[in-house]
């Protein structure tokens, strides 16, 4: 058995200031945009929604800009099984995430979780 639950919302940016996206859209939502801390996260901006909000990152992106979810799990192999069950494709691996499709032709991805109160709040499977 496993647990996951909705993680929260991608921003799929493609193009333009990744920095003036972020503004934006933690202007928009009501959050403020997070600096750049590590190099190596240059196609991120987290939006800080506090410890018990939903994840809810802008990023650069090749493709058409569009917004996705991100589903956290405890176990992403099972988790992705259990949706493959349900009709989805998944499409490849990226760092420590499976980007997914489902029947419905939306883009999402299976993460790591993402919340402080995962354990608790998660779905089991």
């Amino acid at each position: 058995m496993h647990r996951s639950q909705l993680a929260g919302f991608i921003i799929d940016c493609n193009g333009g200031d990744l920095d003036a996206a972020a503004h934006f859209w933690g202007e928009a939502l009501g959050y403020e945009a997070m600096p750049l801390t590590d190099p190596q996260e240059e196609k991120y901006r987290r939006l800080d929604t506090g410890a018990d909000g939903l994840h809810i990152e802008v990023q650069r992106v090749d493709h058409p800009s569009r917004v996705h979810l991100d589903i956290e799990t405890d176990d992403i192999e099972a988790e992705v099984r259990r949706l493959e069950s349900l009709g989805a494709k998944r499409l490849g691996m990226v760092r420590t995430w499976c980007v997914m499709e489902a029947p419905t032709g939306h883009r999402f991805c299976v993460v790591r979780p993402q919340s402080a109160d995962f354990a608790s709040t998660a779905s089991t499977w």
